[in-house]
């Protein structure tokens, strides 16, 4: 939680923050309408990675369940031991479902990020690399395995500056228009958004 509030810190570092009577900062004067704006996202973005972080704790606690992967671990150890923890989050888990972790707000604010990402001079670019390895439309799941055969695609750097940083265990991936939070490890899809990129 304290990792959590510090990153916030740094990415509303700069931003007028609404004290916790609601009320917007005086200083520095926004532009009209803006501070509400830039205060929810803060606050979005804050309790986004909050629920990221409590997913990472219990992803940690049930690998370290898991015997250890092997230093120098073969393509099927680690297949192996992604599929393992797979199992465990998913029973720990039952009652996952799409917008647990990306509930409207978020999703908003996310597909706002995007938007700004994909829209400097190197929009272009990214959107290439976006869409050189992705497979369209795959059917996805909630809390469960990213589709066997399905390549990762490139998340354009303009893009993830503009996002929320996550942890190490889990990662943005597009698939189709959707925006994906990967667990890594466990090759699990832990929620999903549709409609991510803009047009």
């Amino acid at each position: 939680m304290i990792r959590v509030l510090a990153f916030a810190l740094s990415v509303a570092s700069g931003m007028a923050v609404a004290p916790q009577t609601g009320k917007p900062s005086a200083a520095p004067p926004p532009a009209p309408g803006q501070p509400a704006r830039v205060n929810a996202d803060a606050l979005t973005s804050v309790q986004f990675l909050k629920r990221i972080e409590d997913y990472v704790a219990l992803h940690k606690k049930l690998e370290a369940t898991l015997p250890p992967r092997p230093e120098h671990a073969t393509p099927q150890q680690v297949d192996a031991h992604a599929r393992a923890l797979s199992r465990l989050l998913t029973e720990a888990r039952p009652r996952a479902k799409q917008g647990d972790m990306l509930p409207t707000e978020t999703r908003a604010y996310l597909r706002r990020q995007i938007g700004r990402g994909l829209s400097g001079p190197d929009a272009a670019g990214a959107r290439q690399s976006i869409m050189e390895d992705n497979p369209g439309k795959v059917k996805l799941q909630v809390n469960g395995r990213y589709p066997d055969g399905v390549p990762l695609t490139t998340m354009p750097a303009p893009v993830l500056a503009e996002l929320p940083r996550l942890p190490e265990d889990v990662e943005y991936r597009f698939i189709g228009d959707r925006l994906i939070l990967l667990d890594v490890h466990a090759q699990l899809v832990v929620d999903f958004m549709d409609a991510a990129i803009p047009r």
